[in-house]
């Protein structure tokens, strides 16, 4: 895989417009790299040695119980890093969650020691990564409140509506299971549930909205 041109990383990343130098710099100290759909970034408790400025595709950040059961903490995709990636840079702790690619993956990978640099000199990369991780902190909040205080119905249905599109999900139970972190079991229960409700048809791998 070849680094992108200047023009095609700063329409990713819009905020090294405004930093000539810096986007000189990242795509100098960067290695392009591809990862096949599935492939797994990162374990819980590995070593942070390079951070991930995604191109194309999608990576999913999640925590796994030793039971199987998982729970999706957010999704990266093309123009953003992994901001857990990033503090276990700057803490040198391990990585405290697990990240899969959930689509073919194209990326720069910058070293910790390069980041670190990076975001010393260049108060563009400071703003990127602040800005970043406000918005995480602020979806595992809402994560977080969704889990105690709401039911799995009403987040079942929050989901559905969520992430379909002209009301249709292709997806499969587990995998939904997986971001709201509870079992299949529970899910295919529930979509039952409502299928019997008349508010979804349910198909293989695909679930219709119809009333909700």
């Amino acid at each position: 895989m070849k680094k992108p041109s200047i023009a095609e990383l700063t329409a990713i990343f819009p905020f090294l417009r405004d930093s000539p130098e810096l986007t000189e710099e990242l795509l100098k100290r960067a290695i392009p790299q591809a990862f096949p759909e599935g492939t797994n970034l990162y374990w819980e408790g590995d070593s942070c040695a390079q951070i991930v400025f995604l191109l194309a595709g999608e990576i999913r950040v999640f925590k796994a119980h030793p039971g199987g059961r998982e729970i999706t903490l957010y999704e990266i995709t093309p123009g953003e890093t992994c901001i857990l990636n990033a503090s276990c840079i700057l803490a040198r702790s391990s990585y405290p969650a697990n990240a899969r690619s959930t689509s073919p993956v194209a990326a720069l990978l910058l070293s910790a020691a390069d980041f670190t640099n990076l975001l010393d000199s260049h108060k563009e990369m400071r703003a990127f990564v602040f800005n970043l991780l406000g918005q995480r902190l602020t979806a595992v909040m809402t994560l977080l409140e969704e889990v105690v205080f709401n039911r799995m119905d009403e987040r079942l249905s929050d989901y559905l509506i969520e992430k379909s599109a002209d009301n249709l999900l292709e997806s499969t139970h587990q995998a939904i299971a997986n971001d709201l972190g509870t079992s299949r079991e529970v899910v295919s229960r529930l979509l039952k549930d409502m299928e019997r409700g008349g508010k979804v048809a349910i198909s293989r791998h695909a679930i219709r909205l119809l009333t909700l």
